[in-house]
């Protein structure tokens, strides 16, 4: 099914946890699927995930995905789906804590991640997945972890198209930010790297891993976009 918070009812929507979740995070894709189902159906050949989160625009997209792929879709509109509610959020529950789920443009993601942060820290949850920038970072600020899949069809950092794969377990966090050409090995460089803090981690790409850290690390952090 699909959960988001709808304006009219001024409390998140809830996924409930299961065991052991391994979760495909995109975003931002504006009605081009093609890539994600390239993604999509080699990751379950290989090594299936069993719920996806789409961080917004288009909110459409993952109805279709819904439909489609016969998994657990986590969906929150974003701003090309004329949504402007600083409310719009929905929680993903997981044995390694709750993850905050938006698309980010409400919190002024673009600028830096200081309210993404103090929010993600007020919601009580262990991180969160969100897009807005079409670029993909993976931070981990003491311990919550910031994810931003970037987009596939409209990447913005240089790396041609990317998506997120997330583990979780009942003390650990694992995510990787991969390059669609790598992961289809159309040729380009191997994601790699590690995180810190809770379990294991990379970032796609040739900007490194932000281990632990402080606030003001999330002040900068706008140099990124």
């Amino acid at each position: 099914m699909l959960y988001y918070l709808y304006k009219k009812e001024r409390a998140a929507a809830i996924f409930r946890r299961r065991k052991d979740m391994r979760i495909l995070i995109i975003s931002d894709t504006h009605g081009q699927l093609d890539r994600f189902w390239d993604v999509f159906y080699r990751l379950q050949k290989e090594a299936p995930v069993d719920t996806i989160v789409h961080c917004g625009d288009h909110y459409r997209d993952a109805e279709e995905i819904r439909r489609r792929c016969g998994l657990p879709v986590l969906a929150v509109p974003g701003n090309c789906d004329g949504d402007h509610d600083e409310e719009s959020f929905a929680l993903l529950e997981t044995e390694a804590g709750d993850f905050l789920v938006t698309h980010g443009h409400m919190l002024d993601v673009g600028h830096d991640l200081s309210r993404l942060y103090y929010k993600t820290l007020e919601a009580g949850c262990t991180g969160a997945f969100f897009g807005h920038t079409h670029r993909s970072v993976y931070l981990n600020m003491d311990g919550v972890h910031l994810i931003n899949p970037g987009s596939l069809p409209r990447p913005r950092d240089g790396l041609g198209g990317t998506f997120a794969v997330v583990e979780t377990g009942p003390e650990s966090v694992q995510a990787t930010i991969y390059r669609y050409a790598s992961f289809m090995g159309k040729g380009g460089d191997q994601d790699g790297g590690d995180n810190g803090g809770g379990g294991k981690g990379s970032e796609g790409g040739d900007k490194p891993a932000v281990k632990g850290g402080r606030l003001r690390r999330l002040l900068n952090y706008s140099d990124r976009f």
